[in-house]
């Protein structure tokens, strides 16, 4: 594409198009974007549009459009094509840190996100003048631009707060101080300095915070991994300012507003944070500045309202106290009971109750509401940190603090009880209270693992929560009922199994409640509840159990989907997989109700495609159906087809992306289903699998091989004879795969189920072709990988051919190859082969080499014969080799680029491991000694006299024994 004005034109409308709210007119402008964006110049066209464009919703759109490519195209993968030009890469880091500095605070933001996330690809090898690009424009004394280079260079090192500890991490994060600590300071000095000068300006003081919380957010990054020496040295400078910042009360940068955090509560916040780092991980350098901050945050914490806009100050301000009081030589500061109860009664409880905002959050963003109460990103609400600061002062205190809380919630329920429809906050408060206490150690998977010893949970939960459940009204209180399902939820492994078996109705009956949180609740509770472990690793709720409760559980869980604001609910779908999954064929009699609402679902969805966990768990749930009635009854798979293949075949004709590596694994269920020859409606779609368009996501690779095996399987003689064109373009799929480091381990899964099923003659003329293909990817790159799938690759081919056949191919292609490859490669490597199904395959091709290939035994191949047994014996008795050399270790198998639909594995779709040995060879030990002893009938006296000379006297010691289990001799 050229930089010109009818090309900005064209880009412009279609851009303008994709804001329109129409999928008739979005859809298509997207899919055009998508196909130009690999033409040069795109990029750059990009970047003309939002420096030059009049209409600043274009610029803006453009912006997002560029921030988006970059994220999908920069990185460049191993074997694929770069998907940007090199001078279109060039241009762009020229460009792109002035236009970012020169542009409003909107686009400003975009451009400094591509520039983090190419800076993470090349900085600092490929872009080494970026950081005095950057350090420079401090000089400039425009804020503007000052904050556009702090919001960038925020964005660049941020990562530095989660990556693993490595040398290249250190020495780039050694360049960067080195660069960027000294001019950092020295800004910060600056900014306070105007602060003060400019103390009664109120729109210059918000340009100034907005710097000073981009360097103390900074200042975190930089000293994560560890103390740097700088910071060490100017630990005044930066401590003392914090100090003063932190009881700064300058009333032009307080807000009206009361659910937005203001500059001055963002800045105090990241303070409270930077803080904590240092009283976490260097306390014996921040000793001297401790005590003034624990009093600067506690005076803080005591004067701060209620209001949204302090959440995140408060909860910084509280996970700064409880990072303090876990160690142990802080713990004087909270030993006396004035001090514990002090901090009980001003920062913990007030901060436990639930204020109106968070009662809005569950009535009308309940979706957010969940995220942060049950999945644990509720990092910064008062109440976690609330909670956290509890466990912490448990620690060392858990008798005061315990004893402290009892009297709290003890009048909290008297409260409640008094007047339960106007006091209900009281007891929300309580169970918080009482779950905090009590829950020491908790993971996703398990609940609470490790328990308060001094509450007793099951009283409580038969004295507080089952009356709230077992109310016949499942709409009153949502709040407590919320409350009482979570408690379930959290301490279901405490709480005795027959409490868990009276609360399974109670749950049930709450799927219909109104409140979404509610119902979602309920639903997250049995799918944990279904997931527990009993002994003998079953499930500790058994089918049997669940028998009375089938018809209603499965009803209410598909009625809760049709609820106001949880049509696409993923934890209502996740429950409904696994009850199939638990309940198993008590569910057949409901099958055909249930498999027509999950195909209207998928209908619907994919429409358009919001929700990834929904969409797997909805998936999942079609597999199991299928499973679970096939099993039962394997003729019912034509019904399935029936009820799934016309929404299928909508998902491939308008190209879902995100759905089609599902509808591939599920075709692939429903096909290794079939037991005789392959129905006509799979064949009809059996060209369309082949075209390389669909070969280009990464996502749908796995599922469309193995849907491809499905068909060699099932339909080889049908593939021959019917559809014999397509034979090349089978294995020009294999071409293409064999000759990635990524996918060639897929390639060779296709190659192995061709060889296998398809009838000889109908590859004879391909077979030469593949074994150059792939001695050419030998020679080119021999990966570990690539080895191990090739030495199972020939021992098939010579299980299904013959040893003569392998020899003769090899020698075909070059004199003496045979006597190379073994040599080479199947006697050093042979150990590396790792599966059970693949080394006997390895053992069974390899034996016949040894015993049915007459070159063995009279030509120059001789002299191989008995190292080839040796490492035979090898493979029967050695430990697996499973060294990789240093480079490869680092190769990406599943590494995807940018956003691309990734292979999303279905773990009820899995297929079965197939062995092509099968029943031919049951003990590979014992067949080696039955074909030697075949063998040495053939030509008496040569195998002893070969073994006598060379093999080695242990590998002999094995044979013999693999000799007497078979009950044969040696002539």
């Amino acid at each position: 594409m050229e930089l010109s004005d009818a090309n900005l034109q064209t880009l412009t409308e279609y851009l303008k198009k994709t804001l329109d709210p129409d999928p008739a007119i979005r859809r298509p402008a997207e899919k055009f974007l998508e196909s130009v964006e690999g033409s040069q110049n795109y990029p750059l066209l990009l970047l003309t549009l939002l420096e030059k464009s009049q209409e600043n919703v274009i610029k803006v759109c453009a912006s997002v459009t560029f921030k988006n490519y970059i994220k999908r195209n920069w990185r460049i993968v191993e074997d694929e094509p770069n998907k940007i030009c090199e001078s279109d890469r060039i241009a762009i880091k020229a460009n792109i840190v002035p236009l970012m500095l020169s542009s409003p605070e909107q686009i400003q933001k975009q451009l400094s996100d591509a520039i983090s996330i190419i800076g993470r690809e090349d900085f600092p090898q490929k872009w080494p003048d970026l950081l005095t690009e950057m350090v420079n424009r401090f000089q400039s004394g425009d804020f503007h631009v000052i904050n556009g280079v702090l919001r960038t260079a925020h964005s660049l090192f941020k990562r530095y707060r989660h990556e693993f500890k490595s040398n290249e991490l250190w020495s780039e994060i050694k360049l960067v101080l080195g660069a960027f600590a000294l001019p950092l300071t020295n800004l910060f000095k600056a900014t306070i300095e105007l602060c003060s000068t400019h103390a009664n300006d109120a729109s210059a003081l918000k340009v100034l915070f907005s710097s000073l919380i981009l360097i103390a957010k900074l200042f975190y990054s930089l000293n994560f991994q560890d103390l740097p020496e700088f910071f060490e040295d100017n630990m005044e400078t930066w401590m003392t300012n914090f100090h003063s910042l932190l009881t700064l009360d300058n009333k032009l940068l307080q807000t009206d507003d009361e659910e937005e955090a203001g500059l001055l509560e963002l800045l105090k916040s990241q303070i409270c944070d930077n803080a904590a780092l240092y009283a976490q991980k260097y306390d014996e350098e921040f000793q001297p500045y401790l005590p003034r901050f624990v009093t600067a945050i506690w005076n803080l914490l005591v004067t701060t309202g209620q209001e949204v806009k302090y959440d995140l100050l408060v909860s910084n301000a509280i996970q700064f106290l409880a990072s303090v009081c876990e160690r142990p030589h802080y713990k004087h500061l909270f030993e006396d009971q004035n001090t514990l109860t002090s901090i009980c009664e001003k920062v913990i409880v007030p901060n436990m109750e639930f204020r109106a905002a968070d009662e809005e959050a569950f009535e009308d963003n309940s979706e957010e509401y969940i995220r942060r109460d049950l999945e644990g990103s509720d990092i910064d609400t008062r109440r976690r940190a609330a909670c956290d600061l509890v466990r912490g002062l448990c620690r060392f205190f858990e008798g005061p603090v315990t004893g402290i809380f009892s009297g709290y919630v003890n009048s909290m329920l008297q409260e409640y009880a008094k007047n339960p429809s106007v006091n209900w906050k009281h007891k929300d408060a309580a169970i918080y209270l009482v779950t905090s206490l009590a829950s020491k150690a908790q993971t996703q998977k398990h609940g609470i693992t490790q328990a308060n010893e001094l509450v007793n949970l099951t009283e409580f939960f038969v004295n507080h929560i089952q009356p709230d459940l077992k109310s016949p009204n499942v709409n009153e209180f949502p709040v407590l009922k919320a409350d009482g399902i979570k408690y379930i939820m959290i301490f279901r492994n405490q709480v005795p199994k027959e409490q868990l078996l009276v609360s399974i109705p109670l749950l049930i009956n709450h799927l219909q409640a109104e409140s979404i949180v509610v119902h979602t609740y309920a639903a997250h509770a049995l799918e944990r509840l279904f997931t527990m472990r009993g002994t003998n690793n079953t499930t500790l709720i058994t089918a049997a159990e669940m028998a009375p409760f089938v018809e209603v559980l499965l009803t209410n869980l598909f009625k809760a989907l049709t609820l106001p604001g949880s049509s696409e609910n993923e934890y209502i779908m996740k429950a409904i997989m696994r009850s199939f999954s638990l309940l198993q064929e008590s569910i057949i009699p409901y099958i055909p109700s249930v498999i027509t609402q999950l195909t209207q679902k998928l209908l619907a969805v994919s429409k358009n495609p919001s929700k990834p966990h929904f969409n797997h768990y909805m998936f999942e749930s079609i597999c199991l159906s299928i499973r679970i009635t096939c099993k039962a009854n394997p003729d019912a798979v034509g019904s399935f087809e029936e009820a799934l293949f016309m929404v299928f075949t909508e998902i491939l004709q308008n190209d879902v992306q995100e759905f089609i590596p599902y509808v591939f694994q599920v075709m692939s269920l429903l096909l290794e289903m079939h037991k005789n020859e392959i129905p006509s409606s799979y064949m009809a779609l059996f060209p369309h699998l082949l075209q390389p368009v669909l070969w280009e996501r990464t996502g749908n690779i796995p599922p469309l091989v193995r849907l491809l095996q499905a068909y060699l399987e099932r339909g080889a003689n049908t593939i021959a004879s019917a559809a014999a064109d397509k034979i090349p373009g089978l294995l020009g799929v294999f071409q293409k795969l064999i000759a990635s480091k990524a996918n060639d381990h897929q390639g060779f899964y296709l190659l192995n189920s061709i060889i296998e099923h398809m009838p000889p003659g109908s590859v004879d003329q391909y077979r030469k072709q593949i074994f150059i293909l792939l001695f050419q990817r030998l020679q080119n790159s021999k990966t570990t990988k690539f080895i191990k799938s090739f030495l199972v690759f020939i021992n098939l081919y010579c299980i299904k051919y013959g040893a003569l056949a392998l020899q003769e191919i090899f020698d075909s292609i070059q004199p003496k190859m045979f006597g190379m490859v073994l040599e080479k490669i199947i006697i050093p490597e042979i150990q590396k082969v790792s599966g059970q199904v693949e080394k006997k395959i390895c053992a069974v091709g390899i034996t016949k080499i040894l015993t049915e290939c007459p070159p063995m035994m009279d030509t120059e191949y001789t002299k191989l014969w008995t190292p080839l047994l040796q490492a035979l014996i090898g493979l029967f008795e050695l430990p697996e080799d499973d060294t990789i050399p240093d480079e490869e270790h680092f190769i990406d198998i599943e590494d995807t680029p940018g956003y691309q639909t990734a292979f999303s594995q279905l773990a009820f779709a899995g297929k079965k491991e197939h062995d092509p040995v099968g029943q031919m060879v049951n003990n590979p030990r014992i067949h080696l000694a039955q074909s030697l002893h075949k063998l040495s009938t053939a030509c008496p006296g040569r195998v002893p006299s070969m073994l006598s000379t060379s093999l080695n006297a242990e590998a002999l010691q094995y044979l013999q024994g693999y000799l007497q289990a078979a009950s044969v001799t040696l002539l």
